[in-house]
């Protein structure tokens, strides 16, 4: 392994091995990553000697923080949008390959997961959470929105859960995780580098992780189920406000901070990742990938996203200066724009 190297794809024993080597950077995903593992995949799903995709991470503190946002936020400042539109496209698709992919896949988790690190794990089969699972969808915060398949998989959680995650950008642990599907093994950190060596034998892949597998208890977020609930349960993003205003007259401290959260993200954010949600529920995988290239396509021209970026990543004074500044001033005609199909322009899935 070159230090050079952004990912390493490799066949170990039994296993395809997809190694996330870019630590300084978190192993945010740049255009090489998203290709190589792409490649990688097409290469083992028909090689016999292949049984199962296992990622993993050479990075304690993340096993993937997003993708490229400044290089993404440069090249729209420049007008290159073609390229912007590229990452995004073959991300998206490579999200749709993993989901359908026809063999095991396998992504431990031991550190932060989010943006483009849930579209490379959140879509496979087995997801094993780590003690320092740390899972976020936060781009409402830099004026962006919950790609790479959370229309899909977010609206699938139970009890207003993913509109929670979406809506406010929170950051969850491997106890919440596992309680509401996004992670489905618990192992300890300890024991992740012995896991993934086991995974490259020729062991029934249930029956490994079986003996790695620990029970978590409930998570910090169980108390607050009910607030969530009621809240990201509302049929209407102003109802939403709504009832964690209620809930926080009524002494729910947890309620009025996540009010003061969704305010200062992107209004125009909220309500695209709020509108993701209500769709979601009805769309199958392949046409929630369509659906956020829409919205892509229209976020790389628009303001907020390059503010959003500015504010939080390259000024950092946490100060953006969001049009619309409200959510009371967003107009649900500009949201619906967003999902407006592209015509020859529209993502390209095979299957």
């Amino acid at each position: 392994m070159t230090q050079d190297q952004e990912i390493i794809c490799e066949i170990r024993g039994a296993a395809g091995v997809v190694v996330l080597n870019r630590p300084k950077a978190l192993n945010a995903l740049s255009l090489g990553m998203v290709r190589e593992l792409a490649r990688a995949l097409d290469a083992w799903e028909d090689d016999p000697k292949v049984t199962r995709v296992v990622v993993i991470s050479t990075s304690e503190k993340a096993f993937s923080a997003g993708g490229d946002i400044r290089w993404l936020h440069d090249c729209g400042k420049a007008g290159r949008y073609d390229e912007m539109l590229a990452f995004w496209g073959e991300e998206y698709i490579l999200n749709h390959r993993i989901k359908t992919y026809p063999k095991p896949y396998v992504a431990l988790i031991d550190g932060i997961v989010m943006g483009g690190g849930v579209g490379i794990s959140l879509h496979g089969s087995h997801r094993i959470a780590g003690d320092r699972y740390l899972f976020a969808m936060p781009e409402v915060g830099i004026g962006f929105f919950p790609d790479v398949g959370a229309t899909y998989a977010l609206p699938r959680l139970a009890d207003g859960f993913g509109g929670f995650l979406a809506l406010t950008g929170e950051r969850i642990g491997a106890a919440d995780a596992l309680s509401v599907g996004l992670a489905t093994h618990g192992v300890p950190s300890e024991r992740m580098a012995e896991l993934a060596d086991a995974l490259t034998g020729r062991g029934a892949l249930d029956e490994i992780l079986a003996a790695f597998a620990m029970q978590r208890g409930p998570g910090p977020l169980q108390a607050e189920r009910t607030v969530i609930a009621d809240a990201f349960g509302a049929k209407a993003l102003p109802e939403v406000m709504e009832r964690l205003g209620k809930s926080a007259t009524d002494r729910s401290a947890f309620a009025g901070k996540l009010s003061q959260t969704i305010a200062a993200k992107s209004p125009t954010s909220v309500a695209v990742a709020f509108e993701q949600m209500r769709r979601g529920a009805g769309l199958d995988f392949a046409e929630a990938m369509r659906t956020e290239f829409r919205i892509v396509s229209r976020i790389a021209r628009g303001h907020d996203f390059y503010e959003g970026v500015r504010a939080v990543v390259i000024d950092k004074d946490q100060a953006p200066r969001w049009q619309p500044a409200t959510l009371d001033a967003v107009r649900q005609a500009d949201i619906d724009a967003y999902f407006a199909p592209l015509g020859a322009d529209e993502l390209k899935l095979e299957g």
